[in-house]
């Protein structure tokens, strides 16, 4: 996942914006600008205006052949060539009368044409000069955006993605100290640099930063495809990942909508799997080409087993009621909020809680707080339920996940 470059043409097209509008109109009597300098660069800045930067950079050649030129004069018509050498795209050009102007200024002043020159040096490709300029800026006391987002695309373009992340990281960091959202521009800079340094932990941790302060679905895709590779993450989750990017619209490929259908009605959960098998035909990728059959086949299974499972769901939970553990009863209370009655599955589950001795008690709850989540009465005290859980073993992950998650998918 690579940073956008968005940021940085933003703040190179500001510098250049800047630059313009703070040349303003020039006029042909200035001080200190002769009538014969003044009149064309009078006419370049109304070029300027009707966005005709060629035509504007004419007109200053044109001054700039006036013979005898003065400083006063040398300096209004380096700032007008500056603003349409950018303009037009001549950076070159433009790269002249700045250090030209940053040659003659100081303080604040120079700050500003250095942050100009660097931005015209990135627009060359030369890197080395563009820092040099960057420093002079920064030195100067100009700390404006576009200055730290110039030097955050130096830092990457410069390989040293142990500094990208260190810095990133104190961005990402200060923020939340603050209390404020991190950036997602530094969160994707963090996440870029750590893994191009093989950084898997550090890594998985930024992309959930990123997911849950801005959960796009992109980013979506790329926490769920690694989250089964954390550390401690238990196989037995694979179906909640399978839910979660169903929830996400990340569930799109035949393969996918196939082996979901089939996991749930192995784990019981046959009406979950009818509307799995259904939303893949709804989506046009089940029910044709070469495995037709075969998703009809495993539709009509589906099918059946639905029925099976109303039929035995009652039996079944007193059956779990007589065992000695609560372990029965949660499973029990999963399959009769699936095929059944939603109240029924989560009193059951409750029962199975209370009754204690559970092998895997965060996953007990994880089963709760989904139930409650699953039907708008019980949804408050599902969210609840999923925020107390904070099981390492993907418990607490998938908990996390389905309090950000924008649908549920039933189960």
């Amino acid at each position: 996942m690579s940073p956008s470059m968005k940021p940085l043409r933003t703040a190179l097209a500001w510098t250049a914006i800047a630059l313009a509008a703070a040349l303003g109109p020039v006029s042909a009597h200035a001080q200190g600008v002769r009538a014969e300098v003044g009149k064309p660069l009078q006419q370049a800045g109304d070029y300027l205006r009707q966005n005709k930067a060629r035509e504007a950079l004419a007109k200053v050649r044109e001054a700039e052949g006036v013979g005898g030129i003065t400083a006063a004069e040398r300096s209004t018509i380096d700032r007008m060539k500056a603003a349409a050498a950018q303009r037009a795209g001549d950076f070159p050009t433009a790269i002249v009368a700045l250090e030209s102007l940053a040659g003659r200024a100081s303080g604040s002043e120079l700050g500003s044409w250095a942050e100009q020159l660097a931005g015209a040096y990135l627009q060359t490709r030369n890197n080395a000069k563009a820092g040099e300029w960057l420093q002079k800026a920064v030195a100067a006391g100009n700390t404006s955006p576009s200055i730290r987002q110039m030097q955050q695309y130096l830092q990457g373009a410069s390989g040293d993605f142990a500094a990208v992340a260190k810095a990133a990281a104190a961005e990402v960091q200060a923020a939340e100290q603050a209390g404020r959202k991190p950036a997602e521009d530094d969160l994707l800079r963090l996440a870029d640099a750590q893994q191009r340094l093989s950084n898997t932990a550090g890594y998985l941790n930024t992309l959930e930063k990123l997911l849950f302060n801005y959960p796009k679905r992109d980013y979506w895709a790329a926490y769920l495809a690694r989250l089964p590779r954390k550390a401690g993450f238990s196989p037995r989750y694979e179906l909640d990942v399978l839910r979660l990017r169903l929830a996400t619209g990340n569930l799109t490929k035949t393969e996918d909508f196939m082996e979901m259908a089939q996991l749930t009605l192995q784990q019981g959960m046959a009406s979950e799997s009818r509307r799995v098998i259904e939303m893949g035909y709804k989506a046009g990728v089940l029910g044709t080409g070469p495995e037709a059959g075969r998703h009809q086949r495993l539709r009509d299974l589906i099918t059946s087993r639905e029925a099976d499972a109303k039929k035995g769901i009652a039996q079944q939970a007193a059956d779990a009621a007589a065992e000695a553990s609560g372990d029965a009863l949660i499973k029990a209370g999963s399959i009769m909020a699936n095929v059944a009655s939603t109240d029924e599955g989560i009193k059951l589950i409750e029962q199975g809680i209370a009754k204690g001795k559970l092998s895997r008690p965060d996953e007990a709850r994880l089963r709760l707080g989904l139930a409650q989540l699953s039907q708008a009465k019980t949804r408050n005290a599902g969210l609840a339920t999923l925020r107390s859980i904070r099981g390492t073993d993907g418990s607490g992950d998938i908990a996390r996940l389905w309090l950000i998650a924008p649908a549920q998918s039933g189960g």
